[in-house]
């Protein structure tokens, strides 16, 4: 897979990380099903996933932005393992079921990462 080809699925791994998945072992893709990357401990996910060619962000957002700081909401991913919910939005997010802020997910640990299906900005979760 290139750098800015479409991709849903994101494997994270930490250097240097003590926190794995439950079972110890890595996640990683699966017969071409994501894209795998590396990342200093403590690197937001945005910084890792901009990096790495590869945008939380939509067409229009991609240039209408805060740039990482956290107040336009519109850098949205869905964690499906990895790091917990510190950040107030983040954790309003998680429980109504809207994407978290890559911007405001600092890496400590192994990830999964969902890349949203997003307009403008995330949609809530569907039951």
């Amino acid at each position: 897979m290139e750098d800015g080809e479409h991709c849903d699925v994101v494997y994270v791994w930490v250097e240097d990380s003590e926190r794995r998945s439950p079972s110890g072992s890595r996640s990683k893709p699966v017969d071409g099903e994501g894209r795998l990357l590396t990342a200093p401990a403590g690197a937001t996910l945005r910084d890792v996933l901009v990096a790495a060619g590869l945008s939380p962000y939509t067409r229009l957002t991609e240039r209408l932005n805060c740039g990482g700081r956290g107040l336009c909401g519109t850098c949205g991913v869905r964690i499906e393992e990895g790091p917990s919910a510190e950040h107030w939005h983040d954790a309003l997010a998680e429980r109504w079921g809207y994407p978290r802020l890559s911007c405001q997910v600092r890496l400590d640990g192994d990830a999964r990462v969902r890349l949203a299906e997003k307009v403008v900005w995330g949609r809530r979760k569907s039951e």
